[in-house]
């Protein structure tokens, strides 16, 4: 079964240069682009793979062909921030070659959208990470950079453009809410984006991100018995006083390490795990230490990846 190059390229050059009459200042970094476009193209054609004149295999009689394939199907997406100056800076350091980055779609403070990569070709956006059992994010994930400092907050107009882009990504693949991730999540020891002012619950809520039930939470910090202070009879009280702490009422087994596992993390490096954690899903106090509300966050979390 050999395939016409028209056929392959229609997949791969889909929506190639449809946008602008406008010259274009990427127009050369673009024919590089088609131009890689081709000869994966080529490969791909190449009916069968192996040479039986190269190959010292004891191969069949005949080459036969599969009819049960696809392309590379996307499953997760990883959010990042540029921690550049401007979209600009961003899509120059994704059209060289010697920086060896690239993500597929990169959003602009404004909104703007750069769909740079075919989703169903791989971009080298998660380097060295892991979640779960994966260590190859890069080979089964969607990259998308948000033109963002490292330190400001993210615009309106740059969210409200991110949440039509997952809405998309997650109709045409098909990708479960809990595999809307970050960077740091995939890559705790390294990276710190997007930072701690992005809206995770923002895009939990329209179905991008999993995140904690509020009054669950609530409930399982209960308010700590007063204290009675007796006279000095020992018999009468005093004084009542009401603790500021309040008493956690989760499992007395529950392991937050094996929670932080079962939801994704790299827990080899503990510490760097939980500031992950608390950079995605607590958002203020980021630091290495857990606290009572901050396990009582994680328990609920952990149930729903269960």
């Amino acid at each position: 079964m050999k395939y016409t190059s028209t056929a392959l390229l229609s997949l791969l050059l889909a929506g190639a240069g449809l946008f602008s009459c406008t010259p274009n200042p990427y127009a050369s970094t673009n024919r590089s682009h088609k131009k890689q476009l081709k000869a994966y193209a080529k490969e791909l054609r190449t009916v069968p793979a192996i040479n039986p004149k190269e190959s010292t295999l004891q191969l069949g009689d005949y080459w036969v062909g599969t009819t049960n394939f696809n392309m590379r199907k996307a499953n997760y997406v990883v959010i990042h921030h540029t921690a550049q100056n401007s979209t600009d800076h961003t899509l120059r350091t994704f059209t060289l070659p010697r920086t060896s980055v690239s993500a597929h779609y990169v959003i602009g403070r404004d909104g703007k959208v750069f769909h740079m990569l075919h989703d169903n070709l791989r971009a080298w956006h998660g380097g060295n990470s892991r979640w779960g059992n994966n260590t190859d994010l890069n080979s089964c994930s969607i990259g998308i950079e948000l033109d963002n400092n490292g330190t400001e907050p993210f615009s309106d107009e740059q969210i409200n453009s991110l949440l039509e882009v997952l809405a998309m990504l997650k109709e045409k693949h098909k990708i479960p809410a809990e595999n809307f991730i970050g960077h740091s999540d995939i890559a705790p020891v390294r990276k710190v984006d997007p930072n701690q002012t992005f809206p995770w619950k923002k895009l939990s809520e329209h179905g991008f991100g999993l995140w904690y039930d509020e009054d669950v939470v609530k409930d399982y910090l209960q308010p700590a018995a007063p204290i009675t202070v007796l006279d000095s009879t020992g018999t009468q009280p005093a004084l009542i006083l009401q603790p500021l702490d309040s008493v956690l009422t989760i499992p007395p087994h529950f392991n937050p390490k094996e929670a932080l596992r079962i939801i994704g993390y790299d827990t080899r490096d503990l510490p760097a795990a939980i500031r992950a954690f608390k950079l995605h899903f607590i958002q203020d106090e980021v630091n290495m230490e857990l606290t009572d509300r901050d396990k009582a966050v994680l328990y609920n979390l952990y149930q729903k990846y269960l």
